[in-house]
């Protein structure tokens, strides 16, 4: 009898430490569940109204405010703030891809991105030449993305 009390107490021991850490990675991967990130979800509008909501106004205030190298701080910001949500308009552009060439897509909005980017840092820098050469290669790259999926409408002037 007591040769089996020596086996039955670890055995009892190890069961409880099993359910113990089984209960604990339950809760755990709950938990983890739980603090998952929200979905991305691009609001249901069609490409015009999104292109037009995310991307006109900003893009119609760069172009006066880069035809000539702002004159104070409050002029850079303002060229700084477009140049963010351009740049970020560009990350959610990601998020809307076409069922053809989606891979060209992906292309052209990483490189509107990158050049928005460039933008806002110059734009931080007060570096008018190298903004406004930012700002006309980001509307190049928007351009390039125009002539393949809108059949060349919607051209943008520097």
């Amino acid at each position: 009898m007591r040769s089996l009390a020596v086996f039955a107490v670890p055995l009892a021991l190890a069961l409880g430490a099993l359910a113990f850490t089984s209960t604990d990675r339950a809760r755990a991967e709950e938990k983890a569940e739980k603090e998952k990130p929200p979905a991305l979800v691009p609001v249901d509008v069609n490409m015009h109204d999104f292109m037009e909501g995310m991307f006109q106004a900003p893009y119609r205030r760069l172009k006066v405010a880069l035809a000539a190298e702002p004159k104070d701080a409050a002029g850079w910001k303002a060229v700084r703030s477009d140049a963010l949500i351009l740049a970020e308009g560009s990350n959610l552009l990601l998020t809307r891809l076409p069922k053809a060439d989606a891979e060209l897509w992906s292309k052209h909005s990483v490189a509107s991105r990158d050049s928005g980017v460039q933008l806002l840092k110059a734009a931080k820098a007060k570096d008018y030449p190298t903004a406004r050469k930012a700002y006309e290669a980001m509307l190049g790259h928007c351009n390039a993305c125009h002539k393949k999926f809108e059949d060349g409408k919607h051209i943008l002037a520097p």
